[in-house]
């Protein structure tokens, strides 16, 4: 299988990411980290799709990004490493591995290093996170409806969107504000683009 083979043999990867700045930055580090790698910018999943997805060993991915197509990159969990805007490992997506592009140039060299280093040559999945980096603040699925609260969906229209029912979609919303200690939609706005969960323009 060299699916994850371009035709001059060099393993390919791809950045989704509509901060062009961040993405050069990545893009430059990652080919001085990788220099055997190919990377390729793109600023949505609609361009990705459009490539070929299938020949990238891996997707390097803004937050608000995969929040928003959950599905695409949960069955592609293993190529996936989530771009997050904190180290705090609470804020983070349990079911990905993740990077925090937030650091000095020093410390995310040494994070690409690592995960370098663990992915198998065959670029299998990493090793799995020890159990304290997984107790989160907020469910993956808390976290989606924290995404669209902050973009101004009403309930139904949550509701809708992830296929569950009104009084989840509410009972949710309490929970998020409970665990956050938030009380006000501007305060989770504010947590949520801090942490990379959704895009500002989407506001």
């Amino acid at each position: 299988m060299n699916t994850d083979m371009h035709h001059d043999g060099r393993p390919r990867i791809a950045i989704i990411d509509s901060n062009t700045l961040a993405a050069l930055g990545l893009k430059q580090l990652l080919q001085n980290v990788l220099p055997i790698m190919t990377v390729d910018n793109y600023a949505t999943l609609a361009e990705l799709e459009a490539n070929h997805p299938e020949q990238y060993a891996h997707f390097f991915v803004a937050m608000n990004i995969v929040v928003e197509h959950r599905k695409f990159f949960a069955e592609h969990r293993r190529k996936t490493i989530v771009l997050t805007l904190s180290l705090d490992s609470s804020s983070q997506l349990a079911e990905f591995h993740s990077l925090c592009i937030n650091v000095p140039e020093a410390q995310l060299v040494r994070s690409l290093l690592m995960l370098q280093q663990h992915a198998h040559p065959q670029g299998k999945n990493l090793p799995p996170l020890p159990n304290v980096l997984m107790q989160k603040v907020l469910s993956d699925r808390e976290i989606e409806v924290m995404s669209l609260v902050v973009q101004g969906y009403i309930n139904k229209e949550i509701a809708d969107k992830l296929n569950i029912g009104l009084a989840t979609v509410v009972t949710h919303r309490k929970n998020i504000m409970n665990k956050l200690g938030m009380k006000s939609v501007s305060a989770l706005t504010i947590y949520a683009v801090m942490h990379g969960y959704v895009d500002i323009n989407k506001i």
